[in-house]
């Protein structure tokens, strides 16, 4: 559809193959559709963002050069005027070199935070949290959104990590699991409850994805970060994600129509045992559960991200399992089977639904 003409066409054909009477709003569709045509690719806008945080590193760079701050309350000042400045530059213009300065004066205004904060215990990131969620639900912009979100996640594990409280690392990750399977699978609802809601889901939706996958990673190298493994709060958090990824192959086959209860069964019992041996590794079934998540609602850039770091936080479960070679070679190559298997199912069925 790239005109008034292509979409009076589809709606035609709409009303055609049915009975019922259908009417539209045909000047509402073809308004919104124009407005869309017009916003910022996602490729923009990610470019947008790396020019704003170089822009953001030379422009710190130069006022510490310049030994422009005296003091540390200066800089707590001028990193508040920057987040503030680029809050009401996004509120008042749209345009891409709009988005970049602002992106620039909001990053810039968290580092000298940072600088600022750096010596108080837990004052940053509270501070950070607390400004981002300001940010999030004040100011309706794409890529600021986005930023909060990750600042947001980040904050959160940050202040976790500096009080040593491992143990909230595992239920941290458990409840980004949580929500990033709530967001996905809610999908239709948060797009079509309100336009706030429907402006702020693919930012919060990709930001919380990659924030997820971060902290997946995050755990998944716990021997090269040092992190000590808990058994029990690990093992708890995988049994989550696992009850997770069996509910979204449940929603899959319902939306594929798989009906037959013996088909179920089998898909069901694939899915288990090939989670089973992901039960000291969360980062690994939380993969997997991004992977199903993102198929279900065609999501190409979390697809992408959770194939990546499957296959990075299985190369590391692979060296740090204490098996033979052997043994290794038999785990994965099971596992290889039983996702063959399932693929092929799945295959069949979408080849049977484009024949009806």
């Amino acid at each position: 559809m790239r005109n008034k003409e292509n979409i009076k066409e589809l709606m035609d054909a709409l009303r055609t193959s049915t009975e019922r009477e259908i009417h539209f709003d045909e000047e509402a569709i073809v308004s919104v559709y124009q407005k869309k045509e017009t916003d910022q690719s996602l490729a923009i806008k990610i470019l947008s963002i790396f020019g704003g945080i170089l822009a953001c590193l030379a422009f710190i760079g130069f006022l510490f050069l310049a030994q422009i701050f005296s003091s540390k309350e200066g800089i707590i000042l001028f990193g508040g005027i920057c987040i503030a400045g680029s809050a009401v530059l996004s509120r008042f213009s749209k345009k891409v070199i709009t988005d970049t300065l602002s992106v620039s004066f909001y990053v810039a205004g968290f580092s000298l935070l940072g600088f600022g904060l750096s010596s108080h215990d837990n004052t940053m990131q509270l501070t950070f949290i607390g400004i981002a969620l300001c940010v999030l639900l004040l100011v309706h912009n794409y890529i600021l959104s986005f930023i909060s979100v990750l600042i947001l996640n980040g904050s959160i594990l940050s202040l976790i990590i500096t009080n040593d409280l491992y143990d909230l690392t595992y239920i941290f990750i458990t409840v980004q699991a949580l929500i990033v399977t709530f967001i996905f699978l809610n999908e239709a609802k948060i797009i079509t409850a309100n336009r706030i809601l429907s402006g702020l889901y693919d930012p919060v939706c990709i930001g919380m994805t990659l924030s997820f996958i971060a902290g997946l990673g995050y755990i998944g190298f716990e021997d090269e970060l040092s992190i000590p493994v808990l058994t029990l709060y690990n093992g708890l958090s995988s049994a989550v994600i696992i009850l997770a990824v069996l509910y979204v192959v449940s929603v899959l086959l319902k939306k594929l129509q798989v009906t037959h209860s013996r088909f179920k069964i089998i898909i069901y019992v694939l899915t288990a045992l090939i989670l089973l041996p992901t039960t000291l590794s969360p980062a690994i079934s939380g993969a997997i559960l991004v992977i199903l998540l993102s198929f279900l609602v065609n999501n190409k850039t979390g697809w992408v991200l959770a194939c990546v770091a499957l296959i990075s936080f299985i190369g590391k479960l692979y060296y740090d399992l204490q098996f033979t070679l052997l043994t290794k070679s038999i785990l994965l190559f099971s596992s290889g089977i039983m996702f063959l298997a399932i693929y092929a199912f799945i295959h069949k069925k979408l080849i049977s639904h484009e024949k009806i």
